[in-house]
C-alpha cells in the first residue's frame, strides 16, 4: 500500500456507497411509482411499500451518519489530547470540527501551529489538508 496523502486519502467503499445507495435510491422510487400505480384496492399495501422503502433510507443514511459523528467525537478528544502533550494546552474553543478533522492528518511538528492558522485565518479542512507537508495517514477512519 502506498503512502497516505490528500489526494488519495478518501474512502469509498463502491458496495456501499454506489450500489447500496442506488438500490436504496431505485426502491424508493419504485414504491413511489407502484403506489401511484396501483388499483385502489391496492393503495394500501402500496403505501406500506412507500413507508418501508423510507425507513430503508432512513437506515442507509442514518447508519453512517451515527458511525461518523461517534468517530468525530473520538477524533476529537485525540486531537485535543495530542494538541495538550505537544504544547500543554487545549485546543483552541474556535476550531470546527471540520477543521479539528483535517487536523489530525497533520505531523506532530505542523501540528500546533497549523491548528493556530487555521484559527486566525478561517481554514477550512480542504485548506488545512493542502497546507499539509509531513502527512499523518490515518487507516482506520469508516
Amino acid at each position: 500500500m502506498s503512502g497516505q496523502n490528500y489526494k488519495n486519502h478518501s474512502r469509498y467503499i463502491f458496495q456501499w456507497h454506489i450500489l447500496t445507495g442506488a438500490a436504496v435510491i431505485a426502491v424508493v422510487i419504485g414504491s413511489i411509482i407502484n403506489v401511484v400505480n396501483s388499483a385502489k384496492e391496492n393503495i394500501y399495501s402500496a403505501s406500506l411499500l412507500v413507508a418501508v422503502s423510507l425507513i430503508l433510507a432512513s437506515i442507509f443514511w442514518y447508519s453512517r451518519q451515527f458511525a461518523l459523528r461517534a468517530q468525530d467525537r473520538a477524533i476529537r478528544a485525540e486531537e485535543n489530547f495530542r494538541h495538550f502533550i505537544l504544547t500543554g494546552k487545549p485546543l483552541d474553543k474556535q476550531l470546527r470540527m471540520g477543521q479539528i478533522i483535517a487536523l489530525r492528518f497533520a505531523s506532530d511538528e505542523e501540528f500546533p501551529l497549523l491548528a493556530q492558522k487555521a484559527v486566525n485565518e478561517g481554514l477550512n479542512g480542504r485548506e488545512i489538508k493542502k497546507a499539509i507537508k509531513s502527512w499523518r495517514p490515518d487507516y482506520h477512519r469508516a
